[in-house]
């Protein structure tokens, strides 16, 4: 796949990738419901759901499976206060090929990236706009709904942050001259999706290099199981099994490869040939130095060798020595015994006997 493949891709098109996986478009939106009476009663996760899916069925003539929007209440709802939200939670909007037709005013004519781009998140804006801060009453009780795109959903505000990072200097990205970045995070992919078949269920380096290298060449890759994704603290719902889900983090060589992926993982879910499930993963870019830190931090603690987890999977890694600290166990002076040190007191002119031993 060509760069000029990645750059032409308009947000409603689907990306094929290696091993069966496929780009699918879609619009995340996040949902905070707060309440706006003094009710204590419980919240209907259900008939919340159905009245979000007849406001979008009615204003804007779109259908979303009950399986997705995602409604997760917070616990101890009698202990909040009023202004804290009851619940949130996600809303996924998958049908989007209406926004890739040719517009009634063009005539028929086959639009550009551009056209399609500028009508695609005009429409998003325009639900978001109409769903914040409407209120739904859901049996007798009245809550309000905040809307909004995610971060990781949106690389126009991701790249105004590195950009002002770059600008002022911040976490790293200025020191030693100008630098962009080059590095992105995919949290919450299945991690069978990334294994070698009937080789083994964790994901494998090779196959996950072989995925990823279709955006253009790979510095350094790494690949961890990522179970932190799942639940908030205060969040009623089950976690998720460990080691089900990964995450990967991959260094481009250049920006422009690097730019060029964010913007195609982002507002996408990954598929699999042959399987119904959809993978909402969250793509940003590093701000920390993932691969930069790993680096510092082994060159600061030269002396002793890290252990890797039984997730980490890290390709590139560099090679650790084990030291022996001064002061160790293992490495501690001989003892001497008093005789010795009587004879080496004399020695240096000392006349008083200490009777330690070292």
């Amino acid at each position: 796949m060509t760069t000029q493949t990645l750059e032409s891709l308009s947000p409603t098109q689907t990306l094929e990738l290696d091993s069966g996986l496929s780009l699918t478009s879609r619009i995340k939106l996040n949902l905070t419901i707060h309440r706006s009476e003094n009710s204590v009663k419980p919240i209907d996760e259900w008939q919340l759901k159905q009245s979000l899916i007849n406001f979008l069925k009615s204003n804007f003539s779109i259908t979303v499976p009950e399986e997705d929007v995602e409604i997760r209440k917070f616990k101890d709802l009698k202990k909040r206060k009023r202004e804290d939200p009851v619940a949130h939670g996600t809303l996924f909007i998958r049908d989007l090929e209406f926004l890739s037709k040719p517009s009634k005013y063009g005539g028929g004519v086959e639009e550009g990236e551009e056209v399609l781009e500028k009508r695609f998140f005009e429409w998003r804006k325009s639900v978001v706009d109409k769903m914040d801060g409407i209120e739904l009453s859901i049996v007798g009780v009245r809550f309000k709904l905040s809307v909004g795109v995610p971060e990781c959903d949106d690389v126009e505000v991701m790249r105004k942050e590195w950009e002002e990072l770059e600008a002022f200097g911040s976490r790293g990205y200025s020191r030693g001259g100008r630098r962009q970045p080059d590095t992105v995070i995919v949290r919450g992919v299945p991690s069978r999706w990334f294994a070698e078949p009937r080789v083994s269920s964790k994901p494998s380096m090779l196959v996950t290099h072989t995925i990823f290298s279709a955006f253009g060449k790979i510095r350094n890759l790494d690949v961890a199981e990522d179970d932190d994704k799942t639940k908030q603290p205060d969040e009623d719902g089950g976690d998720i099994v460990p080691g089900l889900q990964c995450k990967i983090v991959v260094r481009f060589e250049k920006y422009k490869d690097f730019y060029n992926a964010l913007k195609v993982l982002c507002g996408r879910s990954l598929q699999k040939q042959g399987s119904r499930l959809k993978a909402d993963y969250e793509a940003t870019w590093d701000k920390d130095g993932f691969f930069e830190n790993s680096r510092s931090q082994t060159e600061e603690n030269g002396r002793w060798k890290p252990t890797m987890g039984a997730g980490n999977y890290r390709s590139n890694a560099p090679r650790h020595q084990s030291h022996h600290s001064r002061y160790s166990p293992d490495n501690e002076r001989p003892k001497r015994n008093k005789w010795q040190v009587k004879i080496a007191e004399e020695l240096c002119g000392q006349t008083q006997w200490t009777g330690y031993e070292f």
